[in-house]
């Protein structure tokens, strides 16, 4: 990717959403010409987006596998291994836990489902019911009753049967956990045959970042596509009615952004924050303009080693590892939504119900497909945990897509922050 191709897409952003409000404004009224806008989406701009979105999720689980497979071969050593590791995945329970608390706290004291328009309620519940449906049918394959089916379901999440299945389905967990078996076995097999495999493995993850240089030419054109399509569609008038929510949310990404990620970076590894922001600036807007973790990756592996001078080996494994596991930006969302639902609904959570929403939220967040809208169908059961109606969903579905790139940011930079903290840990031991 050019070097100034993200300022090429963050321009096209704001000329799909510009461009998008006005086609809708433009319509209002005029059946005829919204039939002819939503042609117009279907069959260009949808089409532009899919093919950029579709280029960079085929190479999600070669990438994934190559690069956390090569950095556990690197690292060598495996006790080495069993501290890094334990330091990642420490500092993503708590970011993520800190996170879901910004989000329950902002929609606690604001509170702005209180007195919500029960009218505007039922028509957002209708318009987006099918939608809710479709959600609410996938959460069928996590529920899970009885001990020995959780059981069976940890099971599944982390080893299943058929491993190529799950990664069909775009379950990362067993991707990473083959990743990490395959990179351990590595380090104890002979070392000219270690070595042709690393170089194989290493091969493979610079093909599969030339790919995506090869999406990234067209990047802004599907950029100004796909948010076309999404303000085209629902323009002003959505947002209004549930705004003060979508304010909130925006306002708590901003909080874990700018003031909780630059405490981390000044406390735990001295450097300057506005410096280190300012360099990531490339994986944040390729990650608002795809609302993908898994889509961010390529770029955010390749800026983290560039850019941020962090050692290949740990960003090979830090950051497919957070891709999948660490959703802080998820987390916070998920506090935050449920919330804003149960105040919508006059139902008032206890302080015990709020402690369960955050732990439910870290958990649920690990569990997340990096693609967009995957934290949907398990907010679902993080709502139904707590007694909240589940199709209350619908209420917040339309403006979802602004979230989810909000929250896509939090996520990434969240995984280039611990990347940032374990490469500092690794030079000074």
């Amino acid at each position: 990717m050019k070097k100034d191709n993200h300022w090429k897409i963050m321009i096209a952003l704001g000329l799909g959403a510009a461009v998008g409000i006005i086609a809708n404004i433009s319509v209002a009224g005029n059946d005829g010409a919204k039939e002819m806008l939503n042609t117009l989406i279907d069959t260009i701009a949808h089409p532009v987006g899919q093919i950029f979105l579709r280029l960079l999720f085929i190479v999600v689980v070669p990438l994934v596998f190559a690069s956390l497979a090569s950095g556990v071969a690197g690292l060598g050593d495996l006790s080495k291994l069993g501290k890094i590791g334990g330091r990642t995945l420490i500092f993503f329970l708590v970011t993520s836990a800190l996170s879901a608390v910004v989000g329950i706290t902002l929609l606690e004291v604001v509170r702005p489902g209180d007195g919500f328009d029960p009218a505007a309620r039922e028509v957002l519940m209708s318009s987006y019911a099918t939608q809710t449906k479709e959600i609410a049918a996938k959460t069928g394959t996590v529920v899970a009753t009885g001990a020995l089916a959780v059981v069976n379901q940890i099971l599944d999440m982390f080893i299943p049967r058929n491993i190529t299945k799950a990664i069909t389905e775009m379950q990362m967990i067993p991707l990473i956990v083959f990743s990490l078996l395959l990179g351990a076995a590595l380090t104890k097999i002979a070392a000219d045959k270690r070595d042709a495999m690393v170089r194989w493995l290493d091969a493979w993850t610079e093909a599969m970042i030339t790919i995506v240089g090869f999406a990234m030419k067209l990047a802004p054109a599907a950029v100004f596509c796909l948010i076309f399509g999404v303000t085209a569609r629902f323009g002003l008038d959505l947002l209004q009615k549930v705004g003060m929510y979508v304010f909130l949310i925006l306002f708590g990404y901003a909080i874990v952004l700018f003031i909780f990620y630059p405490i981390l970076l000044k406390l735990l590894t001295k450097r300057n924050p506005i410096e280190f922001l300012r360099s990531a600036s490339p994986i944040m807007v390729t990650a608002f303009s795809l609302s993908s973790s898994s889509g961010t990756l390529p770029t955010t592996i390749r800026v983290s080693e560039t850019a941020l001078g962090i050692h290949p080996k740990i960003a090979s494994f830090v950051l497919p590892l957070g891709a999948t596991m660490n959703m802080n930006g998820t987390a916070l969302f998920e506090g935050a939504a449920v919330l804003f639902i149960a105040q919508v609904f006059g139902i008032e959570l206890s302080l015990l119900q709020q402690i369960l929403v955050v732990a439910l939220c870290v958990i649920s967040a690990v569990g997340v497909a990096g693609v967009p809208g995957a934290s949907l169908p398990l907010l679902m059961i993080v709502m139904a945990q707590v007694g909240v109606p589940p199709d209350g969903l619908a209420i917040i579905l339309g403006v979802d897509r602004i979230l989810d790139m909000g929250r896509t940011v939090i996520n990434v930079m969240g995984d280039v922050v611990c990347a940032a903290y374990i490469n500092e840990v690794e030079e000074n031991v």
